[in-house]
Parts: C-alpha cells; sequence; structure tokens
C-alpha cells in the first residue's frame, strides 16, 4: 500500500509504537518524555497556549512545566512553532501568544508564529519531537478543551478550560513512535520552522531514550509510513500524498473502512467511498462523526456540505453497507461528544492516525502530517492494528475490546458487531439527518450577508487558495503573473479600507474622533503652560521608539496655533535627533563591527563629504526612518553641527508645510465657504508642488 513519493513521503523503522487514545493519555506520556529529555523539544502545533493544563484540573500548565523542564537540564532547548492563525480564532485563542512565550518564558524556550503558507492555508500538523528518538504525531495540539478521559463523561469537574468555564467530552488519537521514524518526524518539524522563521534548529547532539515509561508498545521493530500535505508556496511544489494514500486505502479495501473524523466534506473521498458502496460486494463503511458542527458559522457551511455528502453517500449505498453514528454518553443533554480524531483503519490492514480532516483543504491547502501502519509490510502489525479499531468501537459502545473482538468473530460483520452490542447507555447511535437552520440562524447568516453555500469550495472548505481558483478559472495562463500582482495589492488596500470600516463603526472611534471633541481637546491642551514641554518630550520618546516622525509633526501642528507649532516642531524634531544621535555613537563605540564592510564605508565618505546635504536629503527623501537614519549618522560619527545644520534645513519645508495646511483645514472645517476652500486647495496643491520640486533637485544633486 505504501510507495514512498506518492502516497508517503518516506517509510522508517520504529522500535517502538504506541496508540495514545484520549488527550489524558497523551498529555501524560508528553510530561514524561520532555522530563528526560537532554537536548532539543520541537512542537508544532494548530494551537500551542500556554495556559493548557497538562492533565486534569490541578496538573501543570504547559508554560510551567516547559520552564520546570528548562531549569532541571541546563543544555535542554525548546522550539515551539504555532500557527499564525486566522482573525476568525481571535475569541477562541489565546491572546498575544508569542508574548506569553516570550515574556514570561525562560531563555531557552523558542516560540514562533508560522505565517509561511498561502492567503487562507493553516498550519494544521500536530508534532512533538523529544531529542530526535521520540515522537509524537495525531489529532492533539497542546491546547485548551482538549483534554479528557476515554470515559468522556458528560459532566467532568476536572474538564474545565483556563477561564473555569466546562466544555463538552472530546475524543481523540495520537501515536508515538520512536527510532528513525521519530528521526524522520523531527526533520519534518525542523523544516516547518526553517520555512516559518527563517533559521535552522541545531542538530541534537544528546542520546537519549525519552520514551515514556508508562507507555506499553502496542507493536515493536516495524515499519511507519509518513504522509504529508504541503500547499505550494515560496518555491516549492504541492504534496498532496495524504489524499492519495486515503484513495488507495479505500480502493484497497476489502471487507471493511472505519473512520473517525470531525468533517467529513472532501469531494475526493467522498467519491472514493460512494464507488467503493456502489460495488456488490464492496466493503463496509462506519463512519464515527460528531452528531453536529460546533455554532452556526460551521454548521452554515461544513455542516451543509457534510450533509450534502452524506445524502450522496446515502444514495450511493444501494447495498446496505454504510453506517453513520454519533457517539452517545448518559446525560449529555443536548451536547455532543466532540469527535476530533483523524483515524482511518481499513481491515485488519492498514491504520492511519494523523492530523488531517477528511475536508478539502486537508487534501491541498493546510499542512498535515498522518502515520501509517501497513501490515502488507509486516505482517505482524494486523494484530495492533484489529486491536486499536476494538478498542475504539469498544470505548464508544462502552464495552471492553475482548467484547468487540468476540462479536466480530461471531458475525463476521464490524456492522453487525456494533449493532449487536449497541443499545447501552453508553452507545453509538446513527447521525441524525441535518435539519434545515432555526429561524435564529437564518436571521444571523441574513445580517451577515453572507450565502456560505453559495461560497463552496471557494471559501468554506477550499482545496486551494481561492486567488489560485479564480485566476485559473477566469484568466489565460500568460496573464495570470500580472493579475495575481494586481489582484494582491487591490486585496490589501480592499483589506486595510474594510478594517478601518469595521474599527469606525464597531468602536467609540467615531465619538472619540468627532471635531468638536478634538477641538476641544486642542483648546485644552495648548492652553496648558506646560504644553510645549510636554510635545517636546513626547518628541524625545516618540524618537526612541522609532515612531514617525511626520505623524507627531502632524499632531503638533494640529494642536497648536501656527507660530507656536512652528518653534514646537523645530525643537522637538532637533532634541529628538541630538538624543538618537548619540545612541548611535554610542552603537558605533560598542559595535564597530556592523559599520564594517565596503558599502558603509563608501556611505561614511559621502557623509563626511556632503554632510549637511546628505542630512537635509535623508529628511526630504523617503529613505528611512527618521530615528534610524540620526543613529546611523551618529554611529558613522558625521560631524554633529552638519548634521544638525542638515536636520533643521531638512524637516522646515514639512514642519511650515504641515503647519500651514493644518490651520487652513482648521479654518475651513470651522467655516467650510467656497473661500475657504479655494484656499485650503491652493495650499495643498503648493504644498505637493514646492515638495516635488525639492525632491527633484536633491535627488539629481544626490
Amino acid at each position: 500500500m505504501l510507495i514512498p513519493g506518492t502516497n508517503c513521503w518516506r517509510v522508517a523503522r520504529a522500535s517502538r509504537v504506541s496508540f495514545l487514545i484520549d488527550a489524558d493519555a497523551y498529555f501524560a506520556a508528553f510530561r514524561q518524555a520532555v522530563s528526560l529529555a537532554r537536548d532539543t523539544v520541537i512542537i508544532v502545533g494548530w494551537d500551542i497556549d500556554s495556559r493548557v493544563p497538562l492533565g486534569p484540573a490541578g496538573a501543570p500548565t504547559l508554560l510551567a512545566f516547559l520552564k520546570a523542564a528548562l531549569d532541571r537540564q541546563p543544555g535542554l532547548k525548546v522550539f515551539a512553532l504555532g500557527w499564525d492563525f486566522s482573525v476568525i480564532y481571535t475569541l477562541e485563542r489565546q491572546a498575544l501568544p508569542a508574548y506569553r512565550f516570550s515574556s514570561n518564558g525562560h531563555p531557552r524556550l523558542s516560540f514562533h508564529l508560522d505565517a509561511a503558507h498561502p492567503v487562507g492555508a493553516s498550519q494544521h500538523q500536530k508534532i512533538v519531537v523529544v531529542d530526535d528518538a521520540v515522537a509524537f504525531a495525531g489529532g492533539l495540539d497542546l491546547t485548551i478543551r482538549r483534554w479528557d478521559t476515554p470515559a468522556h463523561r458528560a459532566r467532568a469537574p476536572e474538564r474545565i478550560d483556563p477561564a473555569g468555564r466546562p466544555y463538552p467530552p472530546v475524543h481523540d488519537v495520537q501515536l508515538v513512535v520512536d527510532g528513525d521514524a521519530a528521526a524522520a518526524l523531527g526533520e519534518l518539524a525542523r523544516d516547518r520552522w526553517r520555512a516559518a522563521v527563517g533559521r535552522p534548529i541545531p542538530a541534537g547532539a544528546a542520546a537519549s531514550d525519552p520514551w515514556p515509561a508508562a507507555v506499553v508498545p502496542d507493536a515493536r521493530d516495524v515499519p511507519v509510513g509518513i504522509a504529508r500535505t504541503r500547499p505550494a508556496f515560496g518555491g516549492a511544489p504541492a504534496v498532496r500524498e495524504v489524499e492519495q494514500l486515503h484513495l488507495d486505502a479505500i480502493a484497497g479495501a476489502a471487507r471493511s473502512i472505519y473512520i473517525e473524523n470531525q468533517f467529513l466534506t472532501s469531494a475526493a473521498i467522498g467519491s472514493a467511498l460512494a464507488r467503493r458502496l456502489d460495488e456488490p460486494a464492496g466493503p463496509e463503511v462506519v463512519v464515527l462523526l460528531p452528531r453536529h458542527e460546533d455554532g452556526w458559522l460551521e454548521r452554515s457551511s461544513l455542516g451543509i456540505l457534510r450533509a450534502r455528502l452524506v445524502a450522496r453517500l446515502e444514495a450511493s449505498d444501494r447495498h446496505g453497507r454504510l453506517r453513520l453514528y454519533h457517539p452517545v454518553v448518559p446525560d449529555l443533554d443536548g451536547a455532543c461528544v466532540n469527535v476530533h480524531a483523524k483515524v482511518v483503519i481499513v481491515d485488519d490492514a492498514l491504520a492511519r492516525v494523523g492530523s488531517a480532516n477528511l475536508a478539502n483543504r486537508s487534501m491541498g491547502l493546510d499542512s498535515e502530517c498522518d502515520l501509517v501502519l501497513d501490515a502488507a509490510l509486516d505482517p505482524r502489525l494486523g494484530a495492533p492494528i484489529a486491536a486499536l479499531r476494538n478498542r475504539l468501537v469498544g470505548e464508544h459502545l462502552g464495552v471492553e475490546p475482548a467484547a468487540v473482538a468476540d462479536a466480530l468473530a461471531a458475525r463476521g460483520s464490524l456492522i453487525g458487531a456494533i449493532e449487536a452490542l449497541a443499545g447501552g447507555p453508553r452507545t453509538l447511535v446513527p447521525l441524525p439527518r441535518p435539519a434545515a437552520p432555526g429561524p435564529g440562524e437564518l436571521r444571523a447568516l441574513a445580517r451577515a450577508g453572507l450565502d456560505l453555500t453559495f461560497l463552496d469550495g471557494l471559501v468554506c472548505d477550499p482545496e486551494r487558495p481561492a486567488p489560485d481558483l479564480l485566476l485559473e478559472t477566469l484568466v489565460p495562463e500568460p496573464l495570470r503573473r500580472p493579475v495575481h500582482r494586481s489582484l494582491t495589492g487591490f486585496a490589501l488596500v480592499f483589506a486595510l479600507a474594510a478594517a478601518l470600516a469595521a474599527v469606525w463603526r464597531l468602536t467609540p472611534l467615531r465619538q472619540l474622533l468627532d471635531p468638536d471633541r478634538l477641538a476641544a481637546l486642542g483648546r485644552a491642551l495648548r492652553g496648558h503652560p506646560y504644553a510645549p514641554l510636554g510635545a517636546i518630550a513626547a518628541y524625545l520618546v516618540g524618537g526612541l521608539v522609532f515612531f514617525p516622525i511626520t505623524l507627531m509633526l502632524a499632531a503638533t501642528a494640529i494642536v497648536f496655533r501656527p507660530g507656536p507649532a512652528i518653534a514646537i516642531s523645530l525643537c522637538g524634531v532637533l532634541a529628538s535627533a541630538a538624543e538618537t544621535y548619540g545612541l548611535g555613537r554610542l552603537v558605533g563605540r560598542f559595535r564597530a563591527g556592523w559599520l564594517r564592510g565596503p558599502r558603509m564605508a563608501r556611505l561614511q565618505a559621502q557623509l563626511h563629504r556632503r554632510g549637511t546635504l546628505a542630512v537635509v536629503a535623508a529628511r526630504l527623501l523617503p529613505v528611512g526612518n527618521f530615528s534610524l537614519i540620526n543613529m546611523t549618522a551618529g554611529a558613522l560619527g558625521i560631524p554633529f553641527g552638519s548634521y544638525m545644520l542638515g536636520n533643521a534645513l531638512g524637516v522646515l519645508p514639512g514642519v511650515l508645510g504641515l503647519t500651514l495646511f493644518a490651520d487652513r483645514l482648521g479654518r475651513t472645517i470651522r467655516h467650510p465657504h467656497a473661500g475657504n476652500l479655494l484656499v485650503l486647495a491652493a495650499v495643498t496643491v503648493g504644498i505637493f508642488v514646492a515638495i516635488g520640486w525639492l525632491k527633484r533637485r536633491l535627488g539629481r544633486r544626490r
């Protein structure tokens, strides 16, 4: 089944392999493995939350646990890479995760957000590698609202999120491997880090065996396949091994296909399953899903896509070999067990555990990683593959795995075994047919102005970035690159405009920027006796934090009357210039290595020869940040007198222009008659003409 380069990346041997069912087992194994780490821990996830308790309520949080491990082991380094998530997840995720890890973390703990993917894609792999010797991969992130035990009790006091809110039961599966398979996952995680961060993770040197002692291997010395999804990005080609693996596994099934997944919307997977169901002697297909999607947005998009695919499968099931179930536990009261696992088991021959959902985006758009056990490569794997299926079915039916094995042997049918054992307080029940959206959901859709089913394949669950799909459909090949550049520019402008409109509409900004309120604030500020000193202090602080000087000049021109505004602006600019020049002198003295090289030598010679003119040009031409230019001038040793004179001459036109413009704008707002409007227009044109003339003259002189 496994063919490297076609439906998997590579096949590597593992001395030990074990299935970790549900997050209680995974979090415990993670803690044990990291506690034994000596060199490197790499964490790659869709979400990584510093607050997540690594166990039931009261267990250490992820960040506290990692800091303790780093304190214990002086040579240990931890690298954590989370997805630079979409804005729609803002309310569900920890705010400012990079800040949380860096400000409260450890010098040897590095956290970054991964944005190295196409528009609309996500980094969805869930991998942890310890010393390149033990690795975890599957459906579980180290994040909130994941922990649970196989009991999946409806009300578990210890199942709460960091805010103290309880959450419904959640089911998931992770795989732990060692040996060459762990080293291969380490290579995969390092490649992801290099692509996202731009620098490599140093190769590990310590030899260790961080296998968690409490984890009993399900198989020993066996081959493990690694399959990936990776979208085309940054010159790297697309990889669709996960999709091909699923298609090959479905096509090769003889008796049964057992699936657990969060979603069922992939068109390719749906077509493959429909073809097998249509065969007179095809395999049974058993699919476990959550009873419904989470929230009206998912129900109105992925829920409708799932309903369509389910209807297609049911139409193809002419021989009665399809069952779609959802798990039920006692006292659930309308909630549902969140089936978050991504598992496929074919006969007793193949088991796949990974991060990929049965959704279009997992087949082509998101980054995914699945692990595969194939009994065709080693017949000894047949027993652990069958045992995994029996454990999962037994967990959902509330019976022991041995009871599932006995029922299978007696009936020769997976569906027959499930139906014979079902009916208890904890059981599997048929997935209900999707109901039409309720009035509240329809009103919410109407308010949002979205027809999400119309966006099927473009936004809801795309296989490729939406711009690429549109270009392929509408634009001939020779024109796609320039059109893509233009569309990207327009998209950025549209996104910025939409964001500003949303801020203006949804926040108090509109009231705060009321002209009367601003005018009153300006009068109060300029009437204060210490206002000029406060403004100059603001210039000093702004220079230290690299704040744009143009915005400070504009604010001064708006608040103060023209005469004082010019004086305050010049004093503030020159004070900030002197301050940052002095910092540059310190940088040049203690970090002289930064200033070496032929390019810096030529720049230094030009600045010394034409110091005043060079600084004037730097102020009028868009060559860099105000503070950065000042520090560079100080570091290169530009004579202070020439430097300050150049600053005064360089900023004077801008100060005069902004002050004059602000004065005329204020008059026009207060008295918007035709005369003032004409004067404002004339002043604006005159300022742009004067600045353009100066820039052209300086550009030629330079």
